[in-house]
């Protein structure tokens, strides 16, 4: 698997959509020449890495992480806990518009699935087992995102 840190995302925003409102008119194609097959696997069709092998499930560094498609801006480290499942687990987004939620009813349960807003890449599943002040635990994929420090 890819390491989604080491992984280039493109230095005009534009190029995937960000700035240009564009980003959810990308093709498949796109998406397959950007992302690693593991990133477009996780990202454009909805599914999940192993726990405990992404590049951020123990990941403790400061700043944001950002969608490997778009490079929005999702979750901020300061929000980042261990949640003891393998997965970076965060208890908000860094702003309300920068995730929205969908019904999942795949594997034969009811889950809510969480996106980028911008560009629609699956960051992972949102549920309400997380710690104070939200309740809150936001399991994402680590191939979903991108590392950035300020």
């Amino acid at each position: 698997m890819a390491d989604a840190a080491s992984t280039p995302i493109p230095s005009d925003p534009s190029a995937c959509g960000q700035d240009s409102g564009l980003a959810r008119g990308t093709s498949e194609e796109q998406w397959r020449q950007q992302l690693t097959p593991e990133q477009f696997r996780i990202a454009r069709q909805g599914g999940t890495e192993r726990a405990f092998s992404g590049a951020y499930w123990n990941h403790k560094a400061s700043g944001m992480y950002h969608c490997i498609c778009c490079d929005a801006e999702l979750f901020s480290s300061a929000t980042k806990f261990e949640s003891g499942t393998g997965w970076p687990s965060f208890w908000d987004g860094v702003s309300a518009g920068a995730i929205s939620t969908h019904t999942d009813s795949s594997h034969g349960m009811v889950r809510t699935e969480i996106r980028c807003a911008n560009c629609d890449a699956h960051l992972g599943h949102l549920f309400n087992d997380g710690p104070a002040p939200t309740g809150h635990r936001h399991c994402v994929n680590s191939a979903s995102l991108v590392f950035r420090q300020p």
